[in-house]
């Protein structure tokens, strides 16, 4: 059983991260982007659980400092589009992805305001930003557990019912990522889970459990088609720099302890996830390494057009996110030229980048 949430410490750290600038804001350009074509397939939805990464505004209706409904969230946006939720500029992973299947042009928040049961059914993301594989990590920062995605995802099948939501469930594409989080609350930043996990390695091998075990249970309820992700080089987000001097003029370079243990869990992943496949009948699960593609960029800023990959968009770049990035913050006059928009989360750019490789090497293989 989980230990009592740490909910207050961690509101406490959020919150002491706030860092302020006096210089104004710069004014925003809305970046365009492509729409990859689509070709015939037979998927009717993309569902998606995790963490903020996957999540265009779930968390918008929770108690919170982890919402992103808010400026400058969102600019890249058409002008007069309010902040949508999702922690970047603009569109996240998923929204490429469903685009380039031509089934819709954004993957919607399954409680967002204004969603019908017509657009659940066509595909939905159930992520919770502040979410992760430990129930204590969503707890801490009072957002939805992978768990309860789980069940607001059944509760969904149960308004399509029989036997449309069978269908649905066996022919669509669930896309997963969680654990970033995990790792850098609850052992990095806030190490709850130390004393029971004395290696990170131990907490590494719990979390992949608990992975299963989801994965397991959206099979349970007739899912067939999924893309995990596995974990980002952790060392190179701008907070984890930050937090341990490894920012200019202090430091220079990622954390490169982070990036090497997160590697180690990628790679055990990558065997449970096989393991997992060949004992679930008619599964396909298939792992997409978000680490090479993400250190790609920071080892070649010039070649996705960046020039800038160690600090955000926002404010100081080194610690603002969800509540503590603000309009009232300066701001980057160009966030497609920036890896990071916050001090945790992917530009626009840096997702679509991402999402162009995950298109190229996984969606293909779905089209007919």
């Amino acid at each position: 059983m989980a230990p009592p949430s740490p909910a207050p410490a961690a509101a406490l750290f959020l919150a002491a991260l706030l860092v302020l600038s006096a210089s104004p804001a710069s004014a925003a350009r809305p970046r365009s982007s492509s729409k990859v074509a689509a070709g015939p397939h037979d998927i009717p939805a993309v569902f998606a659980f995790g963490d903020s990464t996957l999540d265009p505004g779930n968390n918008n209706r929770l108690f919170t400092v982890v919402r992103a409904d808010h400026a400058p969230y969102g600019r890249a946006f058409p002008a007069g589009v309010p902040p949508s939720g999702r922690f970047s500029d603009g569109k996240l992973i998923t929204d490429y992805i469903v685009a380039a299947l031509g089934i819709k042009d954004l993957l919607p928040a399954y409680h967002a305001s204004g969603v019908t049961h017509a657009d659940a059914t066509t595909g939905a993301s159930f992520a919770s930003g502040g979410s992760g594989l430990d129930d204590i990590t969503a707890h801490a920062v009072m957002v939805s557990t992978f768990s309860s995605q789980i069940a607001d995802f059944q509760q969904l099948l149960s308004r399509i019912g029989e036997p449309q939501a069978a269908d649905i469930a066996a022919k669509s594409l669930f896309i997963l990522s969680a654990g970033t989080n995990d790792v850098t609350m609850n052992y990095y930043d806030l190490p709850f889970r130390a004393l029971q996990y004395p290696t990170i390695d131990a907490y590494h091998d719990y979390l992949i459990s608990c992975y299963q075990s989801y994965i397991q249970s959206l099979y349970k309820l007739g899912a067939r088609r999924f893309i995990v992700a596995g974990m980002p080089p952790v060392g190179c987000l701008p907070m984890q720099k930050s937090l341990r001097g490894q920012q200019p003029p202090l430091g220079h370079g990622c954390v490169d302890l982070q990036n090497e243990e997160v590697q180690r869990y990628n790679a055990k992943l990558q065997q449970a996830l096989a393991a997992l496949e060949a004992a679930s009948a008619g599964a396909s699960i298939s792992y997409v390494d978000t680490y090479a593609p993400l250190m790609d960029m920071v080892a070649q800023p010039n070649k996705y057009g960046f020039t800038q990959t160690g600090q955000g968009c926002c404010g100081t770049g080194l610690l603002e996110m969800g509540a503590m990035c603000t309009g009232l913050l300066p701001q980057c006059k160009s966030p497609a030229q920036y890896m990071f928009f916050d001090a945790v989360h992917p530009t626009q750019a840096a997702y679509k980048a991402v999402a162009d490789q995950i298109i190229k090497t996984h969606i293909a293989q779905f089209k007919n």
